[in-house]
């Protein structure tokens, strides 16, 4: 079997640190396999998506020395994500949620207590009058959970893995304001493009849980997966788009070697100021 990684980033700000080890590592892991890594844009988040921020991520990929055999776009590739929803639904596994974002968080912080997950408020309601009005889709998990039983995954890192997702509740599946959620959408993606390696930051560890379980739904492969330690800054806050962490693109204008660094990464070396979080 041909080893085949991608690399996924959002085209929603500057890659810094913590991508370019992802994307180094799974470069690296097709590589020596002789096997192929691909570029994969996850831009269905049309409201932050931005051309400008996917041009630098090719541009970022270049200077650290990182060529691709494979590109492509999520916002390409809706109709997949269609018939996955369409699946779903024929399987009954899914139901519409009118829910807003001010009523879930009012939910989660209502006297008797804070709930964990969605409390399935949706769940069960005759939603065929209201099919008009903008919703999303939601997993129905009690019903997944009984229809697949128990799942597990493989983590290069930590070994065999029951999965869990239960304990994430009714995740969304479909977005009101897109056409997938990053659940279903990397989900349904690694499947399509023949990913069998997929290498990330442990952030996104919890989120297998929910892919095994698309993936039994679907009857779709499970890859292999390597959920590496995040980079982080000195206080040991992760780095992220949203906090103005150094982007890479400030390093290479501060005359940082792209080509350097990559080999430093694949070191474990980061530069000053920066170190590796816990897996």
């Amino acid at each position: 079997m041909q080893v085949v990684t991608r690399f996924a980033p959002s085209p929603t700000g500057r890659l810094h640190l913590g991508h370019a080890l992802s994307a180094v590592l799974a470069h690296d892991a097709a590589r020596t396999e002789d096997g192929h890594f691909l570029l994969r844009i996850e831009d269905i988040d049309g409201g932050r998506s931005r051309p400008e921020h996917e041009a630098a991520i090719s541009d970022d990929l270049a200077w650290l020395g990182l060529a691709w055999d494979g590109f492509s776009r999520q916002s390409e590739r809706t109709g997949l994500y269609d018939a996955a929803l369409a699946t779903l639904r024929a399987k009954g596994m899914v139901y519409p949620c009118f829910c807003t974002r001010a009523e879930i968080a009012a939910a989660a912080s209502a006297p008797h207590g804070p709930v964990a997950a969605y409390p399935g408020t949706c769940r069960g309601i005759d939603a065929s009058a209201r099919m008009h009005e903008p919703h999303a889709w939601r997993l129905d998990m009690a019903r997944a959970l009984a229809a697949t039983g128990t799942l597990h995954w493989h983590d290069a890192m930590v070994g065999r893995v029951a999965a869990d997702p239960g304990s994430q509740g009714d995740v969304v599946v479909v977005r009101k304001d897109a056409g997938a959620s990053y659940h279903l959408a990397a989900t349904v993606d690694d499947a399509a493009q023949g990913v069998t390696d997929v290498v990330r930051g442990a952030d996104l560890f919890e989120a297998t849980h929910v892919h095994r379980i698309l993936q039994a739904l679907l009857g779709l492969p499970t890859p292999r997966y390597r959920h590496h330690a995040l980079v982080v800054d000195m206080s040991g806050e992760r780095l992220a788009k949203r906090r103005g962490s150094a982007s890479l693109a400030d390093l290479r204008a501060a005359g940082m070697n792209g080509a350097v660094l990559a080999n430093d990464l694949r070191s474990g070396r980061l530069p000053a100021g920066f170190r590796l979080g816990n897996p």
